[in-house]
C-alpha cells in the first residue's frame, strides 16, 4: 500500500520525533560508554536500540512510552553488564574479546593472524597508517577488542607494560 491516511503519517512523524529525542536523552544520560568504539556486546545493544526505535516509529501497536521503557531497559542492562565486567574478569571475558598480539618486533605471528582472520596486508596498512615504512620499525601490532589495530613503534616500546593485558599465546 502506498498510503492509508494522513493520521498514520502524522503519527510516524510525531512519535518518531519523540522517540528520537528520547533515545538521544537516554544515550546522553547513560554516558560515553554507549557511544564508544563498539565491542560485540556494545554492537548488540546498538542494534537493539535501533530496532526498537524503528519499531516505535513504524508500529502503531507500540506506544511511545513502551519504546521509552525499552530504551531505558536496554541502557540499564548495558550499565549493569559494564558495571559487572569492570569488577569481574571472568564476566569481562564472557562479554568482550581480549586484545591479541599479531606482530612483535617486526615479526608477524601467523597463527594468531589466521585465528583472528587478519592478513599481512592489513598489518602493513596499519603500520603505514601509523607512519612506519618498515615492519622492522614496528614493536607491536595489537588487534583490540573493538576490532581496531593498534601499532606501537619499536622506539616507543619501552618496558611494554601497555601489552600486559594482551593475549600473547604466540610462538616465541
Amino acid at each position: 500500500m502506498w498510503f492509508e491516511s494522513w493520521s498514520e503519517i502524522f503519527r510516524v512523524v510525531a512519535v518518531g520525533a519523540a522517540a528520537y529525542v528520547t533515545l538521544v536523552i537516554v544515550l546522553r544520560v547513560s554516558g560515553k560508554r554507549s557511544l564508544a568504539k563498539l565491542n560485540a556486546f556494545d554492537l548488540v545493544v546498538t542494534v537493539a536500540l535501533g530496532s526498537t526505535l524503528a519499531t516505535v516509529i513504524l508500529d502503531a501497536n507500540v506506544s511511545w512510552l513502551e519504546g521509552a521503557v525499552a530504551f531505558a531497559t536496554l541502557t540499564v542492562l548495558q550499565f549493569v553488564i559494564t558495571w559487572v565486567t569492570t569488577r569481574a574478569p571472568r564476566a569481562r571475558a564472557a562479554v568482550s574479546a581480549s586484545p591479541t598480539l599479531l606482530l612483535r618486533d617486526g615479526a608477524p605471528f601467523e597463527e594468531a593472524m589466521r585465528r583472528q582472520r587478519v592478513t599481512i596486508g592489513e598489518l602493513r596498512q596499519a603500520a603505514r597508517g601509523a607512519g612506519n615504512g618498515d615492519l622492522a620499525d614496528v614493536g607491536a601490532v595489537v588487534l583490540e577488542s573493538d576490532g581496531s589495530l593498534s601499532v606501537v613503534a619499536a622506539q616507543n616500546m619501552g618496558d611494554a607494560t601497555a601489552l600486559e593485558d594482551v593475549e600473547m599465546n604466540n610462538p616465541a
